[in-house]
């Protein structure tokens, strides 16, 4: 089966349906092209980075699994007997996770409108924002939907290091946008989505925008090749 302009929704259905493990090609335009094997989205527990395990680890109460794509962290979760209700824009994947008896739903994050003890957007989870200047109005809806003493958890990777020079400075044209703004490509077969806007933070930065919308973002781990996993909840 074929989702239009779903190169992730139709590699997860087809490899449960039919096992087809074709990789998922990533393009950017900042990095070199990369692959995405269609096995890791389907990762146990045991198999996810040590910063994912901590924010399943913490989650509590009702639940929204942000970009749940195959739902390796609705499943885990779901198995620890927790209530969770799984997000995604692809359409491929909601279908998927149908077929499994998931709570899923094809929705805008944005469009949320009921409260969660936990939100997790992970897997450089805060890059759906799309750019820097549309942060602060997604981090107010994630202030939101959360309960007044629930938890946010997202991740996100300092990118600074690739504009790293030599003796150690960091060269940056300030004329040009924010540097942790890229914009990616997937593709599937004969299946590709159009260019999309994705964003990476460092954590000083997205503290501040955290702060004047009303959240308090706190570093809970500090993972591999800069990434880390950051805490959001309610100021009081």
């Amino acid at each position: 089966m074929e989702f239009e302009k779903d190169p992730i929704g139709t590699a997860i259905y087809n490899y449960q349906v039919n096992g087809i493990t074709d990789a998922i090609k990533v393009e950017s335009d900042l990095c070199d092209e990369d692959v995405l094997p269609i096995e890791y989205l389907f990762r146990t527990y045991d198999m996810m980075p040590e910063l994912e395990q901590i924010a399943l680890d913490s989650a509590k109460g009702k639940v929204l699994d942000v970009g749940a794509a195959a739902g390796c962290h609705t499943k885990e979760l779901l198995s620890r007997g927790l209530d969770v209700k799984a997000i995604d824009l692809s359409a491929g994947s909601v279908a998927y996770l149908k077929t499994q008896d998931i709570q899923a739903e094809l929705i805008n994050f944005n469009d949320i409108k009921d409260k969660y003890d936990t939100i997790l957007i992970l897997m450089n989870g805060i890059g759906i924002a799309g750019d820097l200047n549309n942060l602060p109005s997604f981090l107010s809806h994630i202030k939101a939907v959360l309960e007044p003493d629930g938890i946010a958890y997202c991740d996100s990777t300092d990118i600074r290091y690739l504009y790293a020079e030599e003796d150690g400075s960091m060269w940056v044209d300030l004329n040009a946008r924010y540097h942790g703004e890229m914009k990616f490509k997937m593709t599937y077969n004969n299946i590709a989505t159009d260019w999309f806007k994705w964003l990476y933070i460092e954590f000083e930065l997205l503290q501040q925008q955290a702060k004047e919308v009303g959240l308090l973002a706190e570093i809970v781990f500090d993972g591999s090749n800069n990434s880390y996993l950051a805490s959001l909840k309610h100021i009081v």
